[in-house]
């Protein structure tokens, strides 16, 4: 089994989904995960599928250009992933999520990377991430990011905690933390 990972963006409209699923379709490709949102205005795709040992990428990539084309699309990109075990971690060794990591402040420049390096020094994973910009309470914007995280062994939910103290301190910004409800798809 071979797998690809899809990434588009386009000016928002109805049918993007359906043009590149009909192209997957056509090349006998599973979307197997998908993550597609409204990024300002753009519809952003990332999709990883999986098909034959036979599938022809030069072809998929021709097909899925020419959509990407009729749909005035801003970006595609199309990429063989390596198999896993060959650089990647296995299915045991990839931590769950199991933490909601929420962070809001007056909107400035670094909030990202002072969240995103905390985490990655204490070799905490980020598997999701959104965030949004909206009008704050006395005219100024407000910046929201919700991250899903997985901790390392032993590390607990004070450790968690005590992360975000400098990050608040300097960023400025309100950080919580809870436990992550899980659903059942």
């Amino acid at each position: 089994m071979r797998r690809f990972a899809l990434s588009a963006v386009g000016r928002d409209r109805p049918g993007i989904v359906a043009a590149l699923s009909a192209d997957l379709l056509a090349h006998d490709l599973n979307l197997e995960d998908s993550q597609m949102s409204i990024l300002h205005g753009h519809f952003t795709v990332v999709l990883i599928v999986a098909g034959a040992e036979e599938t022809d990428l030069e072809s998929l990539r021709a097909d899925l250009e020419g959509t990407a084309a009729r749909l005035s699309l801003d970006a595609l990109s199309l990429n063989e992933l390596a198999p896993e075990g060959l650089g990647g971690q296995s299915a045991e060794a990839r931590a769950e999520p199991g933490w909601i990591v929420t962070v809001y402040g007056a909107d400035h420049p670094g909030i990202v990377h002072a969240v995103a390096s905390a985490l990655a020094d204490s070799n905490v994973n980020i598997t999701d991430l959104q965030t949004r910009l909206a009008s704050g309470p006395e005219g100024g914007e407000l910046y929201a990011m919700m991250l899903e995280v997985a901790l390392p062994e032993g590390f607990s939910e004070s450790d968690l905690e005590g992360l975000f103290e400098g990050v608040r301190r300097e960023q400025g910004v309100q950080a919580t933390v809870r436990a992550l409800e899980q659903d059942v798809l």
